[in-house]
């Protein structure tokens, strides 16, 4: 807590969110007395929309955290948050040094949950780390040419993603996609007819209606009790957050999400924000769920929020909507399913070339707003949902 009128915000995480919300603090706040630090283990920007990318052996920017935010004042910090004392508004790094702060931002996000299923953990890569995506991909080229098989468990976004990404780049694989439901379930009929053309062009082989109940060094085994057998195998299904909130006594779900009030403060500990995976957040047509769209919105919509409040003003609720459900199929296809606010898909939807176009921009975009927020104030909000956001809860 400061001690010399000096405002002291923390920032827990530079993903996507973490990221947007220390460059729009540090724009938003210019003019007043603050001191913001952003706490990350890694100097380097990860780009987890780009993840399969890496997987399938491509290189990505590198992007520095520290060169994205030059200029703006902000102090980088290279370690991991160990422990919160809300008591004391202090966070204890593994580094030795603590940090106090007025106002604490946990944007410390969400990584992939091999821990449900018995083996994931041994036996399955993740796209949590670029260094072992990198890992995988090196892996690809000696199986392609022995004609082997790479398993992907998980048909959401990250695994259709991943799994059309690594098919078009290595031809000589078997490429297995296993999903419980449907591949582009959540979108409409003809968007979700043109990703299964496109798989089946890449000769995606998908597998579905069933449960993966165990993963072994060479297998997975399916709720029939068939073997699929894999020369590699990726899990991309299921998510779980940080223990620290909980740990920290900060109100939680059962998930260790942070429960936060319409104004993305926690209910405990309001000088606390949480955004991003790590918050539970909750609009009148229903509950926000991790992606980035939503994500860089409520970063935004934080830092101008901490904004007013230390210039003693009021601020009003958040309201969001859902805008679209942009899918890449490999480098030269994809698919953009355009939803209503509560991400559920209305009639419109892009494809082919156009759709990769506005992929890569969907992509590229946080690094640059990031870079960019300093000199000028960059939109981010696609859409705040319309009449749906203003409903009674």
């Amino acid at each position: 807590m400061s001690t010399n009128n000096t405002h002291e915000i923390v920032v827990l995480g530079a993903g996507y969110t973490g990221l947007i919300a220390t460059a729009r603090l540090a724009r938003y706040t210019r003019k007043l007395n603050t001191r913001i630090t952003l706490v990350n283990p890694s100097p380097r920007f990860v780009e987890r929309l780009r993840m399969h990318q890496v997987a399938a052996g491509q290189e990505l920017t590198d992007f520095q955290i520290p060169e994205l935010l030059a200029g703006t004042g902000v102090e980088f910090h290279r370690a991991a948050a160990t422990a919160i004392d809300t008591a004391a508004r202090a966070v204890t790094l593994d580094d030795g040094a603590v940090l106090h702060y007025d106002r604490l931002v946990y944007a410390l996000g969400s990584t992939t949950d091999t821990s449900t299923v018995p083996g994931a953990a041994e036996h399955a890569w993740t796209l949590n780390d670029p260094l072992l995506a990198h890992h995988f991909s090196r892996r690809l080229p000696e199986i392609a040419a022995a004609g082997g098989t790479v398993t992907v468990c998980g048909g959401g976004l990250t695994g259709i993603e991943a799994a059309a990404e690594i098919a078009e780049a290595h031809p000589g694989l078997t490429v297995e996609l296993v999903s419980a439901a449907e591949p582009g379930s959540m979108m409409g009929e003809k968007a979700r007819a043109y990703l299964n053309r496109v798989l089946d062009r890449l000769g995606v082989v998908r597998t579905v209606g069933v449960k993966v109940t165990k993963v072994l060094p060479d297998a997975v085994r399916l709720d029939t009790g068939e073997l699929v057998a894999s020369d590699l195998i990726l899990w991309t299904t299921g998510v779980r957050v940080s223990p620290l909130a909980a740990q920290a006594g900060i109100a939680t779900d059962a998930k260790g999400l942070i429960i936060t009030d319409p104004t993305l403060r926690s209910v405990s500990h309001p000088e606390i924000h949480a955004i991003g995976d790590a918050a539970l957040v909750r609009q009148a047509w229903g509950q926000l769920h991790g992606t980035c769209q939503s994500g860089v919105v409520t970063a935004d919509y934080t830092a101008a929020v901490i904004a007013r409040l230390v210039r003693g003003k009021t601020v009003k609720p958040l309201r969001f909507g859902y805008f679209h459900q942009p899918v890449s199929l490999g480098r030269k296809d994809a698919v953009i399913q355009f939803t209503n606010a509560d991400d559920t898909p209305n009639r419109w939807y892009l494809k082919g070339k156009a759709a990769v176009v506005y992929k890569e921009q969907v992509s590229g975009t946080p690094p640059v707003a990031a870079k960019l927020s300093r000199y000028v104030k960059l939109p981010v909000q696609l859409s705040k949902g319309g009449r749906a956001t203003r409903k009674t809860a």
